[in-house]
């Protein structure tokens, strides 16, 4: 079995494989101010809670774009776990070519998110992951990563709103019964989330115009992604555990370079 970690902005998302089978998920907030003791503990506590004990682990792969908490994680998955992470980052085998103009500035989780649905859907594919941002990748049929955007996130753009204004409260972010909202907490959501569906759909569409791409298939993945998915018929795909089958991949790629280093530390 493996770990995969994804942390987030947000959350720090952890899923163990058996083989290619997803055995157990679950979720922390990321928190920076951590002691590799803290993280050492809750990690115990949840392997227990789904009848895992550390030595079953042969390995653990961590891609993160929150640097401050990896000294404090790393330390506990090494003291606690016995486990020298792979880190995703450059250098890493991963089936792309990055071909954007500054290839080391592709954020991991980016990364991970597109080694995944090439190789699970095939390119050229488009994938949107709506997390604390949204992000739009394309990555194209020969395997090249070909371009990104990056917009607010639902959740920042909902917390703009609540934070920046005097009047307006924190909301539930889900679709409201109509656009043609008479009150504050509908107008609010309808505003979030039709905004949002807008957004992806022009935004598709116009990779599609510059790209020359017409059948690009479009998968999403991330917290928020199943409220927009279920809403548009420009996203095809909707994978909760794209990033982590993403990690579980690039383990597999890196596995022997990893071994060797291990052995000789």
């Amino acid at each position: 079995m493996i770990l995969a970690i994804d942390v987030d902005n947000t959350n720090m998302t952890l899923g163990v494989y058996q083989g290619d089978l997803l055995k157990a998920t679950f979720r922390l907030t990321t928190k920076a101010l951590y002691t590799s003791d803290e993280y050492g503990i809750l990690l115990l506590q949840l392997l227990a809670n789904h009848g895992i004990a550390p030595g079953e682990l042969e390995g653990v792969i961590v891609a993160s774009v929150v640097p401050d908490v990896m000294h404090a994680l790393s330390g506990a998955l090494d003291r606690y776990l016995g486990k020298k992470p792979i880190h995703v980052g450059p250098g890493m085998k991963t089936g792309l070519r990055i071909v954007t103009e500054d290839p080391r500035a592709i954020g991991a989780g980016r990364i991970v998110d597109a080694v995944a649905a090439y190789e699970k859907y095939g390119g050229p594919v488009l994938v949107i992951d709506f997390g604390t941002a949204t992000t739009y990748d394309l990555i194209s049929q020969a395997g090249e990563f070909a371009a990104g955007i990056t917009a607010p996130g639902i959740l920042i753009s909902a917390e703009a709103l609540w934070t920046q204004t005097a009047k307006l409260p924190g909301i539930e972010i889900k679709k409201p019964k109509s656009i043609l909202a008479q009150e504050t907490i509908s107008s609010m959501q309808a505003g979030l989330v039709y905004g949002q569906i807008g957004q992806t759909e022009y935004i598709i569409k116009k990779v599609k115009e510059e790209s020359g791409i017409g059948r690009l298939k479009v998968v999403a993945t991330g917290g928020l992604g199943r409220l927009i998915a279920d809403e548009t018929d420009a996203i095809q795909v909707y994978d909760s555990s794209l990033s982590l089958d993403g990690l579980r991949i690039l383990y597999e790629k890196n596995r022997k370079g990893s071994a060797e280093r291990a052995k000789n530390s």
